[in-house]
C-alpha cells in the first residue's frame, strides 16, 4: 500500500510545553488511521501541524511526495488536504449548499462555481442533508452542524481527510450514523486520519492506530494490537474500565 502521507520527525513547543516531540508516522492510501491519546497528549497540535494553522519546529510534512511543511491552510487545501474541527466552524449566515460550495471551489480541482455547486449537492447527499440544501447552517442542530462540516471537507474532493472528533456531543443513534458515514467515504477511495475519544468507534473503524503520550508516540499498530497494549493502558489511568473498552472495540 503506498503511502499518501508522511509525518517526519515532526516537533512543536509552545513557550515551556512540548506539544508534540519526534514524532514519525504515516498514512496510506484508502486507510483509516486512528490517532488516540489521552487529553493534551497533543492529537489536535499534529491536526494543526498537518493541516497549516502553524509550523512546526522541526521535522517535515510530506503529503503526495510534495513536502508542505509550514504551507499555510489555503495551499494545504489545494493540495487535496481537507479537515473537520473538534468546534465545529460553519460560516452560520449561508445555507448548507453555501458551506458546501465554499469548500468545493477551494479544493485542489479549482472548481468554478457551477460545477463546485454540483459537487457541494453531491456531498451533501452522502452525509444525508441533501433536504436541507437552503437551510441556514445556524438552524442545524449540533449533528446537523458536525454532518455540514464533513459535507463541505468533502465536497472539495480530498485524497486525506482530517477528522477531528466528529462523533463527540452526539447520542448513540447519532454516532452509528456517523460511522457509517465515515465508512462510506473511505469506500469512495479517501483515506481518513481520524482523532476520537470513543474507544468502540476508534477500534472498529481504523485499519491502524497510533497512540499518543505526552506529544511522543507511544505505540502503533492493529487494533488488536494496541488493545492489549500495557503501556497504552498504563497512560489511560484514570479510566479503570478503559482495557475492556479497548478489548470490546475491536471484538
Amino acid at each position: 500500500m503506498s503511502t499518501l502521507l508522511s509525518v517526519e520527525g515532526v516537533s512543536k513547543q509552545f513557550g515551556g510545553l512540548r506539544a508534540v516531540q519526534s514524532l514519525t508516522f504515516e498514512v496510506h492510501e484508502g486507510e483509516i488511521l486512528g490517532l488516540i491519546g489521552p487529553n493534551g497528549a497533543g492529537k489536535s497540535t499534529v491536526f494543526n501541524l498537518i493541516s497549516g494553522v502553524f509550523p512546526p519546529d522541526d521535522g517535515r510534512v510530506v503529503f503526495r511526495g510534495a513536502d508542505i511543511t509550514g504551507d499555510p491552510p489555503h495551499q494545504v487545501a489545494r493540495h487535496g488536504l481537507a479537515r473537520t474541527h473538534q468546534i465545529v466552524q460553519p460560516f452560520m449566515a449561508m445555507t448548507v449548499l453555501e458551506n458546501c460550495t465554499v469548500g468545493a471551489c477551494f479544493g485542489p480541482l479549482n472548481m468554478h462555481l457551477a460545477r463546485g455547486r454540483a459537487a457541494a449537492r453531491e456531498a451533501a447527499a452522502l452525509v444525508g442533508l441533501d433536504d436541507r440544501l437552503d437551510m441556514l447552517a445556524s438552524h442545524l442542530t449540533i449533528a446537523g452542524k458536525k454532518r455540514l462540516e464533513l459535507a463541505r471537507a468533502l465536497s472539495a474532493q480530498p485524497a486525506l481527510l482530517l477528522l477531528d472528533e466528529v462523533l463527540a456531543g452526539l447520542n448513540p443513534a447519532e454516532v452509528e450514523r456517523m460511522i457509517s458515514i465515515i465508512r462510506a467515504i473511505r469506500q469512495r477511495g479517501v483515506a481518513i486520519l481520524i482523532v476520537e475519544h470513543l474507544m468502540q468507534a476508534i477500534m472498529n473503524l481504523s485499519d491502524r492506530i497510533v497512540v499518543l503520550e505526552s506529544g511522543r508516540k507511544l505505540a502503533e499498530g492493529l487494533p488488536v494490537d494496541i488493545a492489549g497494549n500495557a503501556a497504552v493502558i498504563e497512560a489511560y489511568l484514570g479510566d479503570p474500565g478503559l482495557a475492556e473498552k479497548l478489548r470490546s472495540g475491536h471484538r
